[in-house]
């Protein structure tokens, strides 16, 4: 990733505290810090790239997307101001730049046609959303996985499934999975970075899961559908 700044090294990350972090950052990226930087992108580039992936028509121009964010972070730090995580604000500025390249490409799915979907499998296959562990995940897996469900979901050709099931999604619920079940967010963190409502991030995961979970039926266990 060929990003034209110019860094110095006047300031270690190693040596900052959990509390605090972000301002750390800030101030470390106003400096030049190469150190802070590499360790923002070790971090979120992955995760930056998946977001991306949702909007874009290929990696190429996903890759750019992201590449856009970094320069826009590093020309803008100057302008966070602590209101949200330094990583809701990076996200931001992702998701910001994605939907702007889709709009123009005339990738974009209003939000309103996602609105009479229905989930693709019965809610019972699911865990209420008061469950104290799981909420909305599976209560039982598919029956053909036997006594290690587990075991099977890490096979390749099971992850593969995965993940052409989530691409297959529609934008909006595409984005929440990848964002919850993939990179692992919470809820709030999801909401504040889309910028939709509990509510509406509830269902699309739900729709969203709902699909996925009939794609691995379908694959094994025909007789569901």
């Amino acid at each position: 990733m060929a990003l034209h700044f110019e860094f110095t090294f006047s300031r270690s990350m190693h040596s900052v505290r959990p509390d605090g972090e972000d301002q750390a950052f800030k101030r470390a990226l106003e400096d030049r810090d190469e150190h802070a930087f590499v360790e923002l992108v070790n971090r979120y580039q992955s995760s930056l790239l998946r977001l991306a992936l949702v909007h874009c028509r290929s990696r190429a121009v996903a890759e750019e997307v992201v590449q856009e964010t970094w320069l826009g972070v590093l020309r803008g730090i100057e302008r966070f101001e602590g209101r949200s995580s330094l990583k809701t604000w990076l996200f931001r500025i992702l998701v910001n730049r994605a939907r702007t390249r889709a709009e123009i490409e005339g990738r974009t799915i209003p939000f309103s046609s996602l609105e009479s979907e229905e989930p693709s499998v019965s809610s019972d296959r699911f865990l209420g959303p008061d469950h104290p562990e799981w909420p909305g995940h599976w209560s039982a897996p598919p029956r053909s996985w036997g006594a290690s469900p587990e075991s099977e979901l890490l096979s390749k050709e099971t992850l593969e499934l995965v993940s052409r099931a989530i691409a297959a999604l529609a934008p909006a619920q595409r984005e929440v999975i990848t964002l919850r079940d993939v990179d692992g967010w919470t809820s709030e963190e999801v909401c504040n970075v889309l910028g939709i409502s509990e509510t509406n991030q509830r269902v699309l995961l739900h729709r969203a899961r709902a699909k996925v979970r009939a794609a691995l039926e379908s694959h094994f266990d025909p007789d569901l559908q």
